[in-house]
């Protein structure tokens, strides 16, 4: 007999449908013992495509294997306290939570509240992701929350918020694509990282309409050869302009929709002004794209809104840098010149990554944000947060800190001295690694929740055995704005708690105001109610419904049908109308080489990085690293590099290979391909210690939207004489 669970994939915001089905647990068994190494053969879980609108039945390779982590032996299933030889040892709930209190306690009572930080995730569900805002906010007192999201949409949300006054990646169903005659995207590699979304891609390409704007010819640009489009390959940190050219193209040959503009949109004036110095030869000059390939991007987006619509589509790899809100603007102007956004057939919007990347930021993870994508220095917003926690107004805090500057306080004299850490690998994940793990190392007390031994984890001083997705309920929202319902296929291990479990024994001890669950369900209901009204309403939604396949787009406020396709009436702002706002670029600094790095040797060679993810891994590789199959396609980084610039340094494909900067040094392998342009140098960011590429990303960050400039960064290259002897980060176990 065997249990079965109509469910979503762990992984990104495609959030594809599957079934799971496993053996049945006996009846009044309680729950399933710990998983151990050496302990036996668990019952395996059989992993199935099912059919939905997002996958089509159709999973990725990190889909397929998803569920192998469930049975892995290295899963943490106790508290684990590290001792002061620095070795992790089991102890039980009760003192775990003790420990936890005692620390908490001891911060707020020397340094004040602010002192004790969470870090949340994009991971989390949004009964989660709600709690821990509550949590942090009124059991902990502080103001110091955010969330891996800073790294990953923060620039689009930015963006969106500023130009229609509010934001949902996608506004729009994502089979809408199919029926597009052009699709413009920009900075984002769907094909690697969630692969089924390219079959929404067939039809554009058939019509010969895909552009794609990648310095590199990654999987998804190759979908524009043989007649599939065009792939736009500029300079790194030059999308800006290239967006500033594609408008001039259209308002300069009279492609703009002017009715559309007059009617729905305000600031045109200005943005015309703005882009009057960007012709497209000019644009050439600065991007490497040539004149002809600009105006004739524009025309075909201008001829496909006037026919079977046209989408522009910005990823990470236009939003990861100090100018991505600014960027992620210049596409929003672009789309609004053309009609697209709020039409019935054409549209713009953002690929949201992490696979509650959407929700995750809606509900009280961000250090600006209250639930229902309420700001929190909003008089209206804090009242209402404060009738329904039913607490008093002055107990909520203001702003925090966003992650960056948050990371950058950790041991502090005035920063954080406790920090909580939820789905976050931060060790790997952040930029400027290195600085990072210093502060990690810093603080007097770090309590991580998770379900392996992550490099974060193996920092800190204690370590909460969580549930991973097939053992717990929930819900997430998908890239789409499409809220689901994850259900429990299999009994976690005995030791293995909730984090919601964990917060509301945590809000006891600390005696907190309020009041926390552990059902899910029930956190869900608190959250319709802290969200109706605000921008991302979810009141009209309920389990019941999703169970039954409802199809629930928010905003749904309640008696309402959802809103699958955004803005066809009014944008949120209060006079109805899309803001367009006039940016340009900025100049980057020239960072210096970094010491200890020897630029007398004629081979090192000053190059651009830019990081992004494989086809076999995801985030800080956490857990895909940890599947054998995955692992055994991509085991390591290799530093991807063109031809004639690694002759130039006497690298072979294959050699050990030394990328360093000011921050730090990576050593790896080289992998030779005429894919990335000359000046540039391509790294996984998956992957720790020596390998970690955001040893060397920059922890600069854009001043509207706190997101880290990781797409463009300086580096110096050269043959690896000898690999570096030791690392700056350690871990308990081998990944």
């Amino acid at each position: 007999m065997t249990k079965s669970a109509d469910t979503h994939c762990p992984y990104c915001a495609l959030q594809c449908a599957m079934t799971l089905k496993s053996p049945a647990a006996p009846a009044a068994t309680g729950p399933a013992p710990a998983l151990q190494p050496g302990s036996g053969p668990v019952p395996a879980v059989e992993v199935s495509g099912r059919n939905f609108p997002t996958n089509r039945g159709g999973l990725c390779r990190k889909g397929w294997t998803s569920a192998s982590l469930l049975q892995h032996p290295g899963r943490v299933t106790e508290p684990m306290f590290k001792g002061p030889d620095g070795v992790f040892r089991p102890i039980s709930w009760d003192e775990a939570l003790g420990r936890v209190t005692a620390a908490v306690k001891d911060a707020r009572a020397r340094y004040g509240a602010d002192s004790v930080g969470v870090f949340g995730g994009g991971g989390l569900t949004n009964e989660k992701a709600y709690q821990l805002g509550k949590f942090a906010r009124l059991a902990l007192g502080t103001s110091r929350i955010d969330y891996n999201g800073r790294f990953c949409m923060s620039s689009a949300a930015a963006a969106g918020m500023r130009a229609f006054g509010l934001d949902r990646g996608l506004p729009f169903p994502l089979e809408a694509l199919d029926t597009a005659s052009t699709i413009l995207m920009l900075g984002s590699n769907v094909a690697e990282t969630m692969p089924p979304f390219v079959q929404h891609l067939q039809g554009v390409r058939d019509a010969g309409g895909l552009i794609v704007v990648d310095p590199r010819r990654s999987a998804t640009a190759a979908f524009t050869s043989d007649g599939g489009g065009i792939h736009l390959q500029p300079l790194p940190g030059t999308d800006l302009t290239l967006l500033l050219g594609l408008s001039h193209v259209v308002i300069h040959e009279g492609l703009l929709d002017a009715a559309y503009v007059q009617a729905r949109t305000t600031g045109v004036d200005a943005v015309v002004r703005s882009v009057n110095a960007y012709w497209p030869e000019r644009v050439q000059s600065i991007t490497g794209v040539p004149a002809e390939l600009i105006r004739e991007t524009a025309r075909r987006l201008a001829s496909g809104a006037r026919g079977g619509g046209s989408y522009i589509l910005t990823g990470r790899g236009v939003e990861q840098h100090v100018d991505g809100t600014d960027t992620a603007t210049a596409a929003i102007n672009l789309s609004l010149l053309l009609g697209l956004p709020g039409s019935a057939r054409s549209g713009y919007g953002t690929l949201t990554g992490q696979g509650n990347g959407q929700g995750g930021r809606e509900h009280g993870q961000k250090a600006d944000q209250l639930p229902g994508y309420r700001k929190i220095t909003d008089p209206a917003a804090r009242a209402h947060m404060a009738k329904v926690w039913n607490v008093p107004e002055s107990l909520i805090p203001g702003p925090g800190l966003p992650a960056v500057q948050l990371l950058k306080s950790l041991g502090q004299p005035d920063g954080v001295r406790c920090l909580f850490v939820h789905a976050s690998n931060v060790a790997v994940a952040s930029p400027d690694a290195n600085a990072v793990i210093r502060g990690l190392r810093s603080l007097d007390f770090l309590v991580v929740c998770d379900f392996f031994m992550s490099e974060t984890a193996a920092e800190a001083n204690l370590v909460l055995p969580v549930l991973q997705w097939a053992e717990e309920e929930g819900t997430l929202t998908n890239l789409e704005g499409r809220v689901l319902r994850r259900r429990q296929a299999i009994q976690p291990p005995a030791g293995a708690r909730s984090e919601l479990w964990i917060m509301a024994r945590l809000a006891e001890l600390l005696e907190a105001p309020s009041t926390y669950s552990d059902d899910p369900e029930t956190v869900f209901e608190e959250l319709r109610l802290a969200s109706a009204g605000g921008a991302a309403d979810y009141s009209g939604i309920d389990y019941a419904m999703l169970d039954a396949g409802a199809a629930a787009y928010w905003p749904y406020p309640t008696g309402s049908n959802g809103t699958p396709r955004m803005f066809l009436d009014a944008f949120a702002h209060p006079h109805g109308k899309a803001v367009m706002t006039p940016v340009a670029p900025r100049r980057r600094r020239t960072p210096p080489a970094g010491p200890g790095l020897d630029l007398t040797v004629p081979a090192a060679k000053p190059m651009t990085l830019i990081t992004g993810r494989l086809l076999e891994h995801y985030q800080s590789g956490t857990q895909t690293r940890r599947v054998a199959e995955l692992l055994g396609s991509q085991p390591e980084a290799r530093m991807q590099i063109h031809p004639a610039a690694a002759a130039a340094m006497g690298i072979t494909d294959g050699a050990e290979v030394s990328v360093a900067n000011e921050r730090g040094e990576v050593v790896c392998r080289a992998e030779l391909s005429t894919a990335i342009r000359p000046e540039t140098v391509f790294l996984p960011f998956h992957f720790p210690e020596l390998e970690s590429a955001n040893r060397l990303t920059e922890a600069a960050t854009d001043p509207i939207s706190g997101m880290p400039e990781f797409k463009f960064n300086q580096v110096w290259v050269r043959l690896a004489a000898a690999a570096p002897s030791s690392s700056v980060l350690q871990t308990a176990e081998a990944s």
